[in-house]
C-alpha cells in the first residue's frame, strides 16, 4: 500500500498490553505511506489497570501528523467498569456513524455522522455533558448509557426544583432507542424528564422496572409522561404486574 493517498480506518482492540498511540501509528501504518494525504480514523484501545506502561499526550500525537494533509487529531483516556482504561484517538472531522465507549473526557468536537453512541465512566455524567452530547450528535438515533455512579456525587444543584429556568434542555430530535439499564436511575430522570431532556422521537425504551416506576411516580408524574408517550417497545428488567396508570402512561404498547 506504499502508494496510498487516502485512508479510512476505524479499530476496536482489548486486551493490549500497550495502547495504540502514535508512535505506533507512525512505525506500523504511516511509514509505509509515504503518499498518504488523508487519513481518517478512530482507533480505541482497551486496557487492565494493571498493565499501564506509560503515559500520553495529546502535544504527543499531534506530532505525529504534522506531515499530512488532514484534520487535527483528538485523543481522550478514561476509566470503565472493570478496572479498564480507554485510550482512543480520532481524526477530526469524524466521519463514521458507530461510536463506544466515549466518557467524560471526550473532546467538544462534531460528529454529524455518529446514528448510534455508547456512553461510559466511572465518573458520573452531569446535565451539562448531555447538553454537549445533543449538541455534537445532532443525528443520534441510538443512545446507549452505563454508568452505575449517581449524579448526586457531583454536587449539582441545577435542578434543586422542578421549575428552574437557568439550565438549557437538551434536545434529542432523531433519538429513536434508549438503553439505560446498565446506569443508575438518576439517568432515567436525566431523559425522562422533560425540563432537562425531550425526545420526541423515542420509541424504543431499556430500563430496570424500578427505576422507571420510581423516576416516573407509579406512572403518575407528568414530567415524565410526554417523553414516554411514544414508546412502542419497553425493555423492562424486573417487572411487576401492570397496573391502570402503567397503560395509560405507555398508550402505544
Amino acid at each position: 500500500m506504499s502508494c496510498l493517498e487516502k485512508l479510512t480506518l476505524y479499530l476496536r482492540i482489548d486486551d493490549r498490553n500497550r495502547f495504540i498511540d502514535d508512535t505506533h501509528l507512525e512505525n506500523e501504518i504511516l511509514v509505509y505511506m509515504p503518499w498518504l494525504h488523508s487519513f481518517t480514523f478512530y482507533i480505541c484501545t482497551y486496557m487492565n489497570v494493571v498493565d499501564l506502561q506509560h503515559n500520553i499526550s495529546n502535544k504527543d500525537i499531534q506530532q505525529t501528523f504534522t506531515n499530512i494533509k488532514q484534520q487535527p487529531v483528538a485523543n481522550t483516556l478514561h476509566s470503565i467498569h472493570g478496572n479498564k482504561i480507554v485510550y482512543s484517538i480520532l481524526s477530526i472531522s469524524f466521519e463514521f456513524d458507530h461510536l463506544e465507549d466515549i466518557g467524560n473526557t471526550f473532546p467538544n468536537i462534531k460528529c454529524s455522522y455518529v446514528t448510534y453512541l455508547l456512553i461510559q465512566d466511572v465518573v458520573p455524567f452531569d446535565h451539562q455533558f448531555f447538553i454537549r452530547i445533543s449538541q455534537n450528535f445532532p443525528l443520534i438515533m441510538n443512545l446507549r448509557i452505563m454508568n452505575i455512579y449517581s449524579q448526586s456525587s457531583l454536587n449539582l444543584n441545577m435542578f434543586a426544583t422542578e421549575n428552574n429556568q437557568l439550565y438549557a434542555t437538551a434536545v434529542y430530535p432523531r433519538l429513536i432507542s434508549l438503553d439505560i439499564f446498565c446506569a443508575h436511575h438518576d439517568y432515567v430522570e436525566e431523559f425522562l424528564n422533560e425540563k432537562k431532556t425531550y425526545v420526541p422521537c423515542l420509541t424504543q425504551l431499556r430500563v430496570v422496572y424500578n427505576d422507571l416506576r420510581i423516576v416516573t411516580k407509579n406512572f403518575t408524574r407528568e414530567e415524565t409522561r410526554r417523553n414516554c408517550a411514544n414508546i412502542k417497545r419497553l425493555i423492562l428488567i424486573t417487572q411487576l404486574a401492570h397496573t391502570k396508570d402503567f397503560y395509560l402512561y405507555f398508550p402505544l404498547l
